[in-house]
């Protein structure tokens, strides 16, 4: 999900010889297990985001071991980075320093792509990220060689939102706001663009992440007498946005895109957050027919409904392990990384493949609303505005 500075790192160049080191006789004591890593937030204030993609990769971890047909085990581990730039390259590290693991789901946020993957590319360990979209990360001068991006970037669900108050709500004027984060300033830049295009009135304001009170935001909004209200950023601070907006008597449509699609920002906003508007380029897995029975699954093994990206992440996962089976066991990362880069997968929610630049080749972008305090999917935002 989610500056567009990218940030240079100087890399110990003794990690090199760690880049070859996942190879098939895996790791501890069994020679035979191989590894499949998460990097995301398993903590923090996001960590509800986290948690569905980490059980995404864990169910389809634990289904493989079950059929028996790999010639490997495989291991799950967690790189838990609270969807941080300041947490990731620790996370990122102490993944890349595990021998065992050859690829990584994740990292989930753009800032700890940002971050992590000058590391990964030095190490040569693939990353494969369900959720991280700024679309700025698969700019080849970024040398981001081991990233894989498993998911439309924020030039779609930006242009998404965009289009979706011109055509749809015909809106007039929007306020547009964003956490000041690498994924919601891109977002916003990206939906600035398409309100310009359309002709749309635009009020632009940066409010950072955690800030105490959104009340002077609210009254702002209110007074601007904007008719729709973009959010970028995550569901911690759009909850508190969203209880201020209705104070302050905010009657327009309200949007925000993936990092707000979370049951978490109906159950800290309640009624406050009814009606909103929410992009993901990820479907459904409780709606649509093909992930209907991974969503049975998903309930049966974790005791909830899968969320935002636990399709994507398990379908990731399971491409991963696909191409671990071609290599019967003789995996190294370098080429687990070059094959997976090369592939094109089949999974329950979507085709996976990629460009020369890692970037994800699909541009469908799903809209969803706060019904009856529950998050309900309206289907394909091109499909929706016709």
């Amino acid at each position: 999900m989610l500056n567009k500075t990218i940030v240079k790192l100087a890399i110990p160049l003794a990690m090199g010889a760690l880049a070859l080191t996942g190879c098939g006789g895996g790791s501890g004591s069994d020679g035979d297990t191989l590894k499949i890593a998460f990097q995301g937030p398993l903590s923090g204030d996001n960590v509800a985001l986290g948690e569905n993609m980490q059980n995404g990769v864990k169910l389809a971890i634990d289904q493989a071991n079950a059929k028996g047909d790999l010639d490997v085990k495989l291991e799950y581990v967690a790189g838990d980075d609270q969807g941080l730039p300041d947490k990731a390259t620790a996370a990122a590290q102490k993944l890349i320093d595990d021998p065992g693991i050859v690829a990584v789901v994740g990292p989930a946020f753009s800032g700890a792509t940002n971050t992590a993957s000058p590391l990964y590319a030095e190490s040569g360990l693939v990353t494969v990220s369900p959720s991280a979209t700024n679309p700025t990360l698969t700019d080849p001068e970024n040398k981001f060689t081991s990233l894989l991006r498993g998911v439309p970037n924020d030039n779609q669900q930006g242009a998404a939102m965009a289009t979706y108050f011109a055509k749809k709500l015909n809106a007039k004027k929007v306020y547009l706001l964003d956490d000041k984060t690498d994924y919601g300033a891109g977002l916003a830049g990206v939906a600035e663009e398409g309100l310009k295009a359309a002709g749309i009135e635009i009020v632009k304001k940066s409010v950072p992440q955690k800030t105490p009170d959104y009340s002077a935001t609210a009254k702002d909004v209110v007074n601007s007498k904007a008719d729709a209200l973009i959010y970028a950023g995550y569901y911690q601070d759009a909850a508190p946005l969203a209880k201020k907006l209705k104070e302050a008597g905010y009657k327009g449509a309200a949007i925000s895109g993936d990092g707000v699609n979370d049951a978490k920002f109906i159950e800290l906003s309640g009624d406050a957050s009814e009606n909103w508007l929410l992009t993901c380029p990820c479907t459904d897995a409780t709606v649509e027919a093909g992930t209907k029975e991974f969503s049975a699954e998903y309930q049966k093994a974790f005791n909830r409904a899968p969320g935002t990206y636990s399709a994507e992440a398990y379908d990731i996962t399971n491409m991963i392990i696909e191409q671990i089976k071609t290599m019967k066991g003789d995996v190294e990362r370098e080429a687990l990384r070059d094959a997976l880069a090369k592939a094109s997968y089949k999974g329950l929610t979507k085709t996976f493949s990629f460009d020369e630049n890692g970037e994800f080749k699909g541009t469908d972008v799903y809209l969803y609303q706060v019904k009856g305090g529950k998050i309900a999917y309206q289907g394909n935002v091109n499909q929706l505005v016709g």
